[in-house]
């Protein structure tokens, strides 16, 4: 038997005259309007997430991190309780929670029969990245949950679908199609646009170079002396990230210069690659003279403000 229940749920069992002695007695706490546990002892964690669950609207569910807790998400830990209420619900007494509102809260969206009652991974993945004012975090959940096979492109895919208007939804969808397989032509191609508004020299592509443990090829080598690794999500997981950190360490061992980019950085801090592309052509000899970056900066993502969520 649950220790938590509504007040109404406890007096249909027990009887109002055995709550209230209870109660009064102090056996059993009222943590909050409308909720009672059936006794006097700390509340664990559970028991704090079933105490925001009974205090909200009987449609409310566990969201983002607290319900990916229990799903078997690992990282980006957060203490607090989040919870998604619907529309208009009014909001629970309990102190502390992070209270959401939606409009999406069918069985495509909460998970029907799971206990505590909480949102499907894939939305709460998707919560948790637009939760968040930090695009780099965000894209970090939406591959940490494919990563960790939570989730598919597919199922994220899909629940992205029935949102409306969400923060770094064009970034999320750029991870998702990434995860897909799409991570060697788009980030090469971004990567061309920010090299020729430099009028860098023409570059070599996927240069042959030699290692301990075989052949490699450089996405691309400039003729001024310096090579250029552009890195997309590891979605093969940790191993994979780990043989690319190795194999950079072997080019470099052998005498390359190599700068290396993250498909992030690229479509979203081009002025930060464009920078470091010229200063490594310049520590080389590159006459080339001053640099005009505003070509480069039209190709940052303007930053929306005083967004707005309407789901």
């Amino acid at each position: 038997m649950s220790t938590v229940m509504r007040t109404a749920e406890a007096v249909e069992r027990f009887g109002r005259g055995a709550v209230r002695n209870n109660l009064g007695r102090g056996r059993w706490q009222r943590p909050c309007r409308g909720v009672i546990v059936l006794h006097n002892g700390p509340l664990e964690p559970m028991e704090q997430e079933a105490i925001a669950l009974a205090s909200g609207s009987p449609r409310s569910a566990l969201a983002g991190r607290t319900a990916l807790t229990h799903d078997g998400f690992q990282g980006f830990d957060d203490d607090r309780c989040h919870v998604v209420l619907p529309s208009g619900a009014r909001g629970p007494s309990m102190p502390g929670l992070v209270v959401h509102w939606s409009t999406m809260l069918d069985e495509r969206d909460v998970h029907p029969t799971r206990s505590p009652r909480r949102t499907r991974p894939a939305r709460s993945l998707l919560d948790l990245a637009s939760w968040s004012r930090n695009p780099r975090f965000a894209r970090a959940v939406v591959i940490a949950g494919l990563q960790q096979g939570l989730v598919t492109t597919r199922l994220l895919r899909e629940a992205l679908s029935r949102r409306g208007p969400c923060r770094h939804r064009a970034l999320i969808v750029q991870s998702i199609l990434d995860a897909a397989g799409g991570i060697q032509s788009l980030p090469e191609r971004d990567f061309t646009t920010i090299w020729d508004a430099l009028s860098l020299p023409p570059p070599t592509r996927q240069r042959a170079t030699y290692g301990p443990n075989g052949r490699y090829f450089l996405d691309v080598t400039s003729a001024l002396g310096f090579s250029v690794e552009v890195h997309g999500i590891p979605h093969l997981g940790v191993a994979h990230w780990d043989a690319d950190l190795v194999r950079a360490n072997e080019i470099v061992i052998g005498g390359e210069r190599l700068l290396a980019f993250s498909s992030y950085a690229i479509r979203h801090e081009p002025t930060a690659v464009a920078d470091q592309l010229v200063r490594m052509a310049r520590s080389l000899g590159w006459p080339g003279g001053a640099t005009n970056l505003s070509a480069v900066r039209q190709l940052q993502p303007p930053k929306r403000r005083n967004f707005r969520s309407h789901r």
